[in-house]
């Protein structure tokens, strides 16, 4: 157990910037370059084999059946073509080199033979000054990754995630890469649920945000409903963030709990706190969930009770006009034979009962809360 106690550590993020200095990554690609290919190397005794030059799959593949080892290849976005030679040298299932090139997958482990297929989402948090009804709160991406006895194969889809860190701290642990591509599997995942830790944090911030503003007082234009955009906006990134960690649980549970070939037992011991810190996730997005509905119907709610203040504050001053418009009415039609018509204080007397009946009613509607 010596040689995996610090497994956490390993696969956590590092607040110690990666060297710049070192030659041991020169093989590694820019993701921007044509090559699909971002990464090919052999690791071996719990080391990176150094080349001169990059390796191919063939080549890679040549060193570990001639010298033992494990090959690591990371891709990203690789066409059907680019794909294709890579999958006949490592004997891929035809369904599973599908699935990686077309993406859009959801969360899933498969059993193909001599090798696992694990399909992972990756959430990544997009910052914003303010929360809007069009605002972006998480942008969801993909890795996949085919895991047999002596290689791993990692495709990346979409613009975030990239695995280029993670794969620099696993290489300065070799005692953790003895455990072969097993143990690779196990840092992605861990790398993946941790994404979710952290987006889930900032989801936080942002419903309590407007939480917040949905029920203090004397908040402007709010009651008309305003929020209700904003509100239903983060409900649906809520909902993006739902497909990723839900999906995942069954797979991180067979990790975990099933005896595999191609899982190192002491690494499937470490699976359990993954699946741990998904189910917690899991429970986090389905609080998200609730929350924004009820904060939604609060909502709702609270427009709906001032559009009924409104209506009742009409109505009063509609009761209010009605009686000098009936009064004025009555006295604007013309008969000879009307009773106060011809006497001094006649009209004043009328203004004077108009004013007093319309006080009369405003003080009712104002004690009894509707003006």
């Amino acid at each position: 157990m010596s040689m995996i106690r610090d497994l956490r550590a390993a696969v956590r993020p590092s607040r110690v910037p990666p060297r710049k200095d070192s030659g041991a990554y020169d093989t590694t690609r820019d993701p921007a370059s044509a090559s699909a290919v971002v990464d090919c190397a052999v690791y071996r005794d719990g080391r990176r084999v150094h080349t001169d030059a990059p390796l191919s799959p063939h080549e890679a593949m040549r060193q570990v059946r001639r010298d033992g080892g494990f090959v690591w290849m990371g891709l990203h976005e690789p066409t059907e073509d680019e794909f294709a030679g890579i999958a006949g040298e490592f004997g891929l299932h035809p369904l599973a080199v599908e699935d990686a090139v077309v993406a859009h997958q959801r969360p899933k482990l498969e059993r193909y033979d001599d090798s696992l297929f694990t399909v992972f989402k990756t959430v990544h948090y997009v910052d914003h000054d303010e929360l809007t009804a069009n605002s972006e709160v998480v942008e969801s991406g993909e890795v996949m990754c085919f895991t047999g006895r002596d290689f791993v194969i990692t495709v990346r889809h979409g613009g975030k995630g990239s695995l280029r860190a993670l794969r620099h701290r696993l290489q300065d642990d070799p005692e953790l890469l003895l455990k072969g591509p097993s143990a690779v599997l196990h840092a992605i995942a861990d790398h993946v649920v941790d994404g979710y830790i952290a987006v889930a944090d900032a989801v936080q911030d942002d419903i309590d945000e407007v939480e917040t503003e949905v029920f203090s007082p004397g908040r402007k234009g709010s009651p008309r409903g305003t929020d209700a955009g904003r509100i239903y906006q983060l409900k649906r990134e809520v909902l993006e963030f739902k497909r990723a960690v839900s999906p995942l649980l069954r797979p991180m549970q067979l990790l975990s709990e099933r005896p595999m070939r191609l899982v190192d037992p002491d690494i499937q011991k470490y699976f359990r706190d993954v699946a741990d810190h998904l189910a917690r996730v899991h429970e986090q997005v389905i609080g998200f969930d609730e929350l924004l509905n009820s904060i939604l119907q609060a909502n709702l709610a609270q427009a709906s009770v001032a559009q009924n203040e409104d209506m009742r504050k009409i109505t009063s001053w509609a009761a209010i006009v009605a009686v000098p418009t009936m009064v004025c009415g009555v006295y604007g039609m013309n008969f000879d034979h009307m009773p106060e018509l011809h006497w001094r204080f006649g009209y004043p007397m009328v203004l004077g009962v108009t004013v007093a009946i319309c006080f009369g009613i405003h003080r009712t509607l104002k004690r009894n809360g509707w003006l």
